[in-house]
């Protein structure tokens, strides 16, 4: 698991096994744990959420965390969302150098080919 933190309240997690990204926003009276894919089992989130209270990066008080009913006095949203992900403008700036190269490599060799062929014909 690897972990960056974003901002004062808000922390990513990747998980390589099951190649989910997961962003926990701690909102003061809410934890709201977005995750980009659905691979997580209900035990494996009860886990999850008391790791992150052990950890740290929620408050102690959800270390006995019970579970996600709505009688639960500590507020945990889980939700399976992708739409916080941004695309660095870097990599997608370099992949277009990258496709603009390629393109343009092949119509060059295309062309040779072309003249070729119309040359020796």
């Amino acid at each position: 698991m690897q972990t960056q933190k974003t901002s004062p309240k808000q922390f990513e997690f990747y998980f390589s096994q099951s190649d989910t990204l997961i962003l926990v926003e701690d909102l003061g009276d809410e934890v709201v744990v977005r995750a980009t894919r659905n691979t997580f089992s209900p035990e494996r989130k009860l886990s999850f959420i008391h790791e992150l209270a052990s950890e740290g990066f929620i408050p102690e008080s959800y270390r006995w965390f019970s579970g996600f009913s709505d009688t639960s006095m500590q507020k945990v949203s889980w939700v399976i969302d992708g739409s916080w992900l941004r695309v660095n403008p870097k990599v997608t700036a370099r992949a277009t150098r990258f496709t603009l190269g390629l393109v343009g490599g092949a119509a060059l060799l295309w062309g040779g080919l072309m003249a070729l062929l119309l040359w020796r014909s």
